[in-house]
């Protein structure tokens, strides 16, 4: 049962927005009970300040808590400063207006914070994965939630290269989650390939994640918001699972773009709120379907410095490589965890490892602050942002060159249908 509604052609009004989530949370009494809501951070775009507020609005008079969780999955912490941004609030304001109101952030490497809720047992993931993965998952998720009666689950739904379309129960896992199951759900993906994944509703990783619910018995409210190109909500659609279901409908008409024809040159536009590589993949996850074989990607981003934050270290230490190349090789890798063998892959991107040799299907090339050599040492090209003309760019899709601004979020694909595939690559070479 849900309620919300979305157009395709209009988006919404601020007020009409308030105004669906009055009807939403009139689906279940939520009075004198202890609410989580559980929202995005900084990489997500929406108006996340408008639903913060409408949600204390609306449920502080009745409740007898309500706190939120900022979903951070591996993402490093942000600044107090910034999550008071984030949520449209000064400091002032934090401190009177919303003083009741606990603001807390994830944090998926520290122990102490997590709890052991279960085990997807590999005879399950083999089923779930088609003989991808056979081995026993252990399931550990933020235990500050099971402080709570109700839990609140706010975010975007956008194609996405690990589950097939974001939102819905994904701010629980890997949202919120530990790392054993946070790297098998990155690699489970990666496994499977960003082209056949990004965009599809009902994938594998998606119904491990509803496994892993299955250990959580708090009753929990989807709250699902479509956004466009512009920015603006197309969508919204409260309640249970079939929320998430209707919001990923209208995603796949709102948020991925057909295009004719490959393109020989792609010039992928970070927005700032990608501010490392491990987030600014997306710029390529989203455009890798419609970049000809043997074609460039360059994710143009002349305010990005590190490769991660996060985990700089380890991406360092293996580099930017094919699917292929880890999997023949499985034991040189088997102590780099999942999530980190899963980023490398979705950047570089679909290709062949036959004989010790490597070849990608295309040439993912950064032009931000990262140096040539740290380029050239995770095996990824390099071109001087500075030496890029954005105008040279434009307008010359009939010469093969695409320029997409804002990227990580709309996802092109071929109207074809055609998709790239490994199997197809081999048969190929």
């Amino acid at each position: 049962m849900y309620v919300g509604k979305g157009d395709i052609n209009r988006f919404f009004s601020n007020d009409e927005l308030v105004n669906l989530c009055n009807e939403g949370f009139k689906l279940k009494k939520f009075a004198n009970k202890k609410v989580l809501a559980i929202i995005p951070d900084t990489t997500r775009s929406g108006p996340i300040s408008l639903f913060f507020k409408s949600i204390c609005k609306i449920l502080l008079p009745q409740v007898s808590k309500l706190d939120f969780l900022l979903a951070l999955g591996t993402h490093s912490e942000i600044s107090e400063e910034r999550v008071n941004t984030h949520l449209g609030i000064s400091f002032k304001e934090r401190e009177k207006e919303y003083k009741n109101v606990q603001i807390f952030q994830h944090h998926w490497d520290k122990k102490e914070e997590l709890q052991f809720i279960g085990s997807i047992t590999k005879e399950e993931i083999s089923k779930i994965s088609n003989g991808l993965l056979e081995e026993d998952i252990d399931v550990t998720v933020n235990k500050r939630i099971f402080e709570y009666d109700e839990l609140i689950l706010v975010g975007p739904v956008f194609p996405h290269e690990v589950v097939g379309f974001s939102g819905g129960y994904k701010y629980l896992f890997p949202g919120i989650s530990g790392p054993e199951f946070l790297h098998k759900f990155h690699w489970l993906g990666a496994l499977i390939t960003n082209p056949k994944i990004n965009g599809t509703k009902n994938t594998p990783v998606r119904e491990a994640i509803n496994k892993a619910i299955s250990f959580i018995k708090i009753p929990k409210t989807l709250f699902c918001y479509v956004v466009g190109e512009d920015k603006k909500v197309y969508g919204l659609y409260i309640g249970d699972e079939e929320a998430w279901s209707k919001a990923a409908d209208l995603s796949s008409k709102i948020n991925i773009k057909y295009v004719a024809n490959s393109f020989n040159t792609v010039l992928s536009m970070a927005p700032l709120m990608y501010e490392d590589i491990w987030t600014a993949g997306k710029c390529m996850y989203k455009l890798e379907p419609v970049v000809s074989n043997g074609g460039n990607l360059i994710i143009y981003a002349p305010h990005i410095e590190e490769v991660s934050y996060t985990h700089g270290k380890y991406i360092r230490k293996v580099g930017y490589h094919t699917r292929d190349y880890f999997l023949k090789q499985m034991d040189k890798f088997k102590d780099i965890p999942g999530c980190i063998l899963a980023h490398s892959t979705h950047v570089k991107g679909i290709g062949t490892y036959k004989n010790g040799i490597e070849k990608p299907r295309i040439n993912v090339i950064l032009a931000t602050k990262i140096s040539k050599d740290i380029c050239e040492k995770i095996n990824l090209g390099y071109i001087d942002y500075r030496s890029i003309k954005i105008e040279d760019y434009i307008n010359k899709e009939d010469k093969g060159i695409l320029v997409v601004k804002n990227a990580g979020e709309i996802l092109f694909r071929l109207k074809s249908g055609e998709v790239p595939d490994i199997d197809k690559l081999y048969e190929e070479n």
